[in-house]
């Protein structure tokens, strides 16, 4: 069965001062669709009908690629510059990167969950109680507000950018 078409075009392009993010902008007269799915993957108002992804590990054009593969399957028309086209298929590695026997897949799904631990805390969900210098490790307790559930979390960088969740020890 075919997807139907919904009357939105969302234009994907590099932010033109950001160096990683990347912005969306939104037309048709269902734009609503794709601003309600967008907003839903961490997408940022900027102005009338424009999102921006901004994140802390600069992984946003896998991210926006993952998003138009998402809205095309939803049947909403998708243009990636060319610009941005060259940064999802940039080819990358992080230099003296302190978890080196990751995949890079495995790498991305740390530094979405460093970025999820980032937004909780910068939307106030997520309540730093105190925190720690352990070493060479800065050990973090907070406590989300909406369940209570207390968490502990190490802030190590990943190529000087993001924290990593103590969640995943060294493999053996």
């Amino acid at each position: 069965m075919t997807t139907p078409s919904v009357d939105a075009h969302v234009r994907l392009d590099t932010h033109p001062t950001h160096s990683s993010a990347v912005t969306a902008t939104l037309s048709g007269t269902q734009a609503h669709i794709p601003h309600v799915g967008l907003e839903a993957a961490d997408w940022h108002v900027a102005a009338n009908n424009v999102l921006v992804l901004a994140r802390i590990d600069h992984e946003e054009p896998y991210w926006a690629e993952k998003a138009a593969r998402q809205l095309t399957a939803d049947g909403i028309s998708v243009e990636i510059t060319p610009e941005l086209r060259v940064a999802i298929n940039e080819e990358w590695t992080w230099a003296n990167y302190p978890m080196s026997w990751y995949t890079r897949t495995e790498i991305r799904g740390v530094s979405d969950e460093a970025q999820k631990i980032y937004d909780d805390i910068r939307h106030g969900r997520l309540l730093i109680h105190a925190h720690a210098q352990d070493g060479h490790t800065t050990v973090a307790v907070a406590t989300y507000l909406d369940t209570g559930k207390s968490v502990t979390s190490t802030a190590k960088t990943i190529y000087g950018r993001s924290p990593t969740p103590s969640s995943h020890p060294p493999r053996p």
